[in-house]
């Protein structure tokens, strides 16, 4: 078995290669190519879970499962809030081949699978990025939408205008070319985007739907379990919705679980799976005006595809260290 750390998965993941790899097990995923348990989170303590999600795959076949904690005061202390370790099985004779650190692997098939759903959903001349929140997700978000594309200016918000401002200094270096503006009024980043991605871990609404403009594409992340939501009712019924897997976006995402618990939606007002849509069997969006919104929980599916690619990608440069067991 391969063991792999973060540098190593850094290494052997970049941003280009992670979209193209999470879009072709998205396309699978909605032509069931996956067996997809519901994500089992547990609280640990406080604030604090841990997630279990298992996982089969038949494109690349391999099964396996991610082990996750989900601690949200980490990055107060420079540690990234997901921390855990992801387990890859081989179909042949169901041994383990490999396991890797799993906070980087997260974050960066999150930021990919916005991305993909960018490149399939936003408008071809977008150019203006709104990053709500200021963490490890809105870096690799600012990688991810830049690789799709051609953004010209971002502008970053949260609670603490301070660390807006800070990573905001340290994209410039990154990305000299772009114009970045900083701050804590989320009204004032979203009113003039044309791509919107929440990366937060609030539990109540921090986007409202009435700041969107007319044509805006909105990846909505942060949010991964029932209890917490990043929107507001007015967000959800103005834009046309697409999702990463229906079964947990019905079960998990907390907007639209209340919304159609409270009757003011149903399931067919979702428009579909993304990779229906990057698979040709459903439309995307319909015009320039249309606001579309791309309901992220995050799946194994996307955690197994990255996962062989990064095994294979070990075998080929001798990255990691082999262990017998």
């Amino acid at each position: 078995m391969i063991v792999l750390s973060s540098q190593d998965v850094a290494t052997l993941l970049p941003m280009s290669e992670a979209i193209d790899v999470v879009a072709r097990a998205m396309v699978d995923v909605s032509n069931g190519g996956a067996t997809l348990p519901l994500r089992n989170v547990m609280p640990v303590g406080g604030n604090n879970k841990m997630g279990i999600m298992p996982g089969a795959i038949g494109n690349p076949a391999c099964f396996g499962v991610k082990l996750v904690s989900l601690f949200p005061g980490n990055p107060a202390r420079g540690l990234s809030s997901h921390r855990g370790a992801l387990v890859l099985f081989e179909e042949e004779t169901g041994g383990a081949v490999s396991m890797m650190d799993a906070s980087l692997l997260t974050a960066i098939r999150t930021a990919a699978a916005s991305a993909v759903a960018t490149r399939a959903l936003a408008r071809e001349d977008a150019h203006r990025l709104a990053i709500i929140g200021y963490g490890e997700q809105g870096e690799h978000h600012l990688d991810a939408i830049c690789a799709v594309r051609d953004i010209r200016q971002v502008h970053v918000a949260g609670r603490s205008a301070p660390k807006a401002k800070a990573f905001c200094d340290h994209a410039r270096a990154k990305y000299p070319a772009m114009a970045f503006y900083s701050g804590d009024d989320v009204q004032a980043a979203v009113c003039d985007a044309d791509i919107v991605c929440t990366v937060t871990a609030s539990p109540t609404p921090i986007l409202q739907g009435d700041w969107i403009a007319p044509g805006t594409h909105v990846n909505v992340v942060g949010s991964s379990i029932p209890s917490m939501r990043e929107i507001d009712d007015a967000m959800v019924k103005r834009a046309s919705i697409w999702v990463d897997y229906l079964p947990s976006t019905l079960a998990q995402a907390g907007e639209i679980v209340e919304m159609i618990r409270a009757g003011q939606m149903v399931e067919a007002d979702i428009k579909g799976e993304i990779g229906a849509v990057l698979g040709g069997s459903l439309e995307g969006r319909s015009d320039a005006a249309e606001i579309t919104l791309y309901r992220s929980l995050g799946i194994a599916a996307q955690d197994l595809a990255t996962a062989y690619h990064v095994t294979k990608r070990a075998e080929e440069t001798g990255a990691g260290q082999s262990v017998s067991f």
